[in-house]
Formats: C-alpha cells, sequence, structure tokens
C-alpha cells in the first residue's frame, strides 16, 4: 500500500516539475515583430488557430464582438495555420488584409504557424501537452480549436471549432 502511495506522490510531483510556464514562449504577430506573452499578466488569453477559407471563417465576427465586449479581462490571439485542408494559404499580407476588410479584425494575429505534427509550434506544444501545460493533453482536430488560458498562465480549458466564440461554454470563464 505504501510503495503505491509513494508512486502516485512520486508521479504528481514529477507531471509538476515538467510543467513550465506560457511566458516563456516565444511567438510573433503577424507582421514578424515578437509578441511578449508575459504582458499579458493578468488577463485571460484565447488562443485560435485560424483560416481564410474555412467554412468556420465566419467566427472572425464573434472573435472580435468577443475582443471587443471583454477587452478588459481578455486577450484573443489568432494563430493562422494552413494545416487543415490548406485553408489558410495566403502571406501574412492577405491574411491581415483578409481579416481586416472582411471582419474587421483588430485583435493579435500572429505569424503563420504549425499547430500539429513534427515542427509544431512551442506554444501548441505547451497548449496541447499536460506535461507542459499541467493541465490535460489534447489534439488540434481543426480550424478555430480554442484554448484559454487564466491570467496567471494556466490552462483552463479547449473547445473544438464547433464552439463559438460567445459560447456560454466559453464565456463562464470570463
Amino acid at each position: 500500500m505504501k510503495i503505491i502511495r509513494d508512486a502516485k506522490l512520486f508521479s504528481k510531483v514529477s507531471k509538476e516539475t515538467k510543467k513550465t510556464s506560457i511566458y516563456t514562449i516565444n511567438i510573433n504577430d503577424i507582421t514578424n515583430k515578437p509578441i511578449i506573452l508575459s504582458e499579458f499578466k493578468g488577463k485571460k488569453i484565447l488562443f485560435v488557430n485560424v483560416a481564410s477559407k474555412c467554412g468556420f471563417t465566419k467566427q472572425y465576427e464573434e472573435l472580435q464582438q468577443l475582443s471587443d465586449h471583454y477587452k478588459e479581462q481578455l486577450v484573443v490571439i489568432g494563430l493562422p495555420c494552413n494545416q487543415f485542408g490548406s485553408q489558410e494559404p495566403g502571406s501574412a499580407n492577405q491574411i491581415q488584409e483578409f481579416c481586416t476588410l472582411n471582419f474587421g479584425v483588430t485583435f493579435l494575429l500572429t505569424e503563420k504557424i504549425k499547430v500539429k505534427g513534427d515542427k509544431q509550434h512551442p506554444l501548441y506544444k505547451w497548449l496541447t501537452s499536460e506535461d507542459l501545460n499541467g493541465k490535460k493533453s489534447s489534439k488540434v482536430k481543426w480550424n478555430f480549436q480554442k484554448y484559454l488560458v487564466d491570467g496567471n498562465g494556466n490552462l483552463i480549458d479547449y473547445y473544438y471549432a464547433s464552439t463559438k466564440p460567445m459560447s456560454s461554454k466559453l464565456i463562464k470563464h470570463l
């Protein structure tokens, strides 16, 4: 009995010691300027892998509404990704222009990244790995999957693309 209890304790301690801070991860905005995630301490961050030619692209509108309505406590960050059906083929300029003209996007957009696979961006390694985020593991299934992080840099939860940005599932954490 004591051996099992000690093994469980060791397992728990091991997980806690692997956890890393999201605030140490480097990522650039769509114009290739560094985004300093630690500047958002105290606010929740919603990370969304986005694409311009997806059935869920209309969620840009609700993401902007979410960003505007909860701007005091939430930062929305869109992360363009071309890994699902090649639905984000554009250049940084094309993506930014599309988002601004069609949806009035003013929330942060990042450089185009990989959210899965061998070249997965470190941010998505953190978001999808319990060993790193200390909460849970997941797989990015499609464009517009959402990850919500609290004001201390802890993963709250993730939501598949079918969960709309203004959904009560998400809003209840704001």
